[in-house]
């Protein structure tokens, strides 16, 4: 598809005549380790997502979710984020065996802030502090390991702007549910009915 009448920014010069230039204590917030305030939004998040890049410019964003404090601060200038069992697709991982550049944001639900972080990752199979990861008996076989280059909060505009934790804005139902999604582009040779069961209340069994 051609797209017609785009007015297209090729320089970081035509950026910042439309978006201006940042506050100076903006620019200046991103730190290179972590602040006793930072320890704690890792140990009370949840939730992060981890944006990738493979060498060829292959680009990732991948969910991960733990009970709070699932990412351990090994050091100020270091975290560790266990993997648990997926689809097995590894798209984050494949990119940083070849590029090890990540971006991180972690939430906790409820705040419009998040905590960024943005670093170099390694994979890594076994190593002491896997035994602080157990969760329900489970241990992890992978974690990715993060040495910080910058960590800074960012404010809650995206939040506020899309209403994202106002349960009264919430409509889950306005889209195919995921089984139905898996129906009609990954699952077509199984039953609807098969499908509701395989995603019904049993799929959390399986977390773990």
């Amino acid at each position: 598809m051609e797209l017609t009448g785009l007015v297209e920014i090729t320089s970081v010069d035509e950026l910042r005549e439309i978006v201006g230039e940042p506050l100076q204590r903006v620019a200046d917030k991103a730190r290179p380790g972590l602040h006793e305030l930072d320890r704690q939004w890792l140990a009370a998040s949840p939730f992060c997502l981890i944006a990738t890049s493979a060498a060829d410019g292959t680009c990732d964003v991948s969910p991960k979710g733990d009970p709070a404090g699932f990412t351990l601060a090994l050091d100020d200038r270091t975290i560790a984020i266990p993997d648990r069992p997926g689809n097995r697709r590894v798209d984050g991982f494949r990119n940083v065996l070849s590029n090890p550049h990540v971006g991180l944001i972690y939430f906790i639900p409820g705040r419009g802030d998040t905590l960024r972080i943005n670093g170099r990752a390694r994979l890594v199979r076994d190593a002491p502090f896997f035994d602080e990861m157990v969760v329900k008996g489970h241990r992890p076989t992978l974690a990715l390991v993060v040495e910080i280059d910058e960590v800074f909060h960012h404010c809650s505009k995206a939040f506020l702007r899309s209403a994202l934790w106002k349960s009264e804005t919430w409509e889950p139902d306005a889209v195919a549910s995921r089984a139905q999604i898996a129906k009609f582009l990954e699952r077509p040779e199984d039953s609807l009915a098969e499908l509701e069961r395989y995603y019904g209340p049993s799929y959390a069994n399986g977390l773990y």
